[in-house]
């Protein structure tokens, strides 16, 4: 085969086959799409360690998706051919937390959507999910679950803690004791009325208590 058997096959009927003014159009509403998503995330953000990297992230992932289904889109053979190409790729990278998954599947979806032409649903999706949210991730709320770590001395003790506890949290349970000879460990769960958690320092001393720990419980830890 010849360079020239490459053109007449058909080569040069492919460069055609999205519009110069549909790629440009489709790769700058992807970038403001991927901007806002981007800017969404950084406010919505509630870990410790923030990575501006997975933000920029989610911008180029959103333009990556436009480029690809502009091009699946324009040629069929392409579009067996990508499908084939994205089935042995493996992504290995450990998702934490799982609001983190939802801004992947929008960028994902952002894209797809803009490439299929279907830009007002792209945009106003992206507004109502955005909003949603900025709404809910950020929304405070007083009766998060709290777990209190509390060293006693003796059985005494132990009751004055339970109703000190009764009188400042909404709800409590224990979640396990352990019994020692001149000590007692018991792990609760709480939930609280207020935001002030000052009332730990008067738990911590109290007759009868060591030590007295509050941690803020968001399900991952093992009480």
């Amino acid at each position: 085969m010849t360079f020239n058997d490459i053109f007449k096959s058909g080569f040069l009927d492919n460069i055609t086959g999205v519009s110069l003014f549909d790629m440009t159009v489709g790769l700058v509403f992807a970038f403001g799409l991927g901007v806002f998503i981007f800017f969404v995330y950084k406010k919505t953000f509630m870990g410790v360690m923030y990575s501006s990297g997975f933000g920029v992230t989610l911008i180029a992932l959103t333009m990556i998706t436009t480029v690809v289904i502009l091009a699946v889109t324009s040629n069929v053979v392409l579009s067996l051919g990508m499908v084939g190409a994205l089935s042995i790729v493996r992504f290995r990278t450990a998702i934490k937390d799982p609001l983190d998954i939802t801004f992947l599947f929008w960028a994902i979806a952002a894209g797809i959507v803009l490439a299929a032409g279907l830009i007002p649903l792209a945009v106003v999706g992206s507004m109502a999910i955005g909003a949603v949210l900025l709404v809910f991730v950020n929304k405070k709320s007083y009766i998060n679950p709290y777990i209190v770590v509390v060293n006693c001395e003796d059985h005494t003790s132990e009751e004055a803690v339970m109703k000190f506890l009764k009188e400042k949290a909404g709800k409590f349970a224990v979640k396990s004791k352990m019994a020692r000879k001149g000590e007692i460990e018991l792990n609760l769960e709480l939930r609280l009325r207020s935001e002030n958690t000052d009332f730990i320092n008067t738990l911590s001393e109290m007759e009868g208590v060591a030590s007295a720990v509050l941690v803020s419980y968001n399900g991952e830890y093992m009480g």
